[in-house]
């Protein structure tokens, strides 16, 4: 079950930061009731994680997560682009994470 609540939170986080672009600073209501709603919700969903799994593995999953979706997202509905650089970056953000996660479980 926390897995699946992290999952869920790691998702409402990507909506999130996603529907973030689109208020223009909270000046546009829909993404802007979208951006708090599913923040609030994401936390909330962490925190009930975090009384069962460690904070360090739950938390770089939670991060890099977040951060190669949005990315990817960034790159395919915004058209943002990603250099190179910013590619390897992300590798070892989830390199980080798969290290992180095998060290918990030994």
């Amino acid at each position: 079950m926390p897995y699946m609540q992290l999952a869920i939170a790691i998702a409402c986080e990507i909506g999130a930061s996603s529907a973030l672009k689109a208020t223009h600073g909270f000046t546009v209501l829909a993404p802007s009731v979208a951006t708090i709603v599913l923040y609030g919700l994401s936390f909330y969903l962490f925190s009930l994680v975090l009384n069962v799994l460690d904070l360090a593995s739950a938390y770089a999953t939670w991060c890099a997560a977040g951060i190669v979706a949005t990315s990817a997202i960034s790159v395919l509905v915004f058209g943002d682009h990603l250099s190179p650089m910013m590619l390897v970056g992300l590798g070892l953000c989830v390199a980080g994470v798969v290290i992180v996660n095998l060290a918990s479980a030994s």
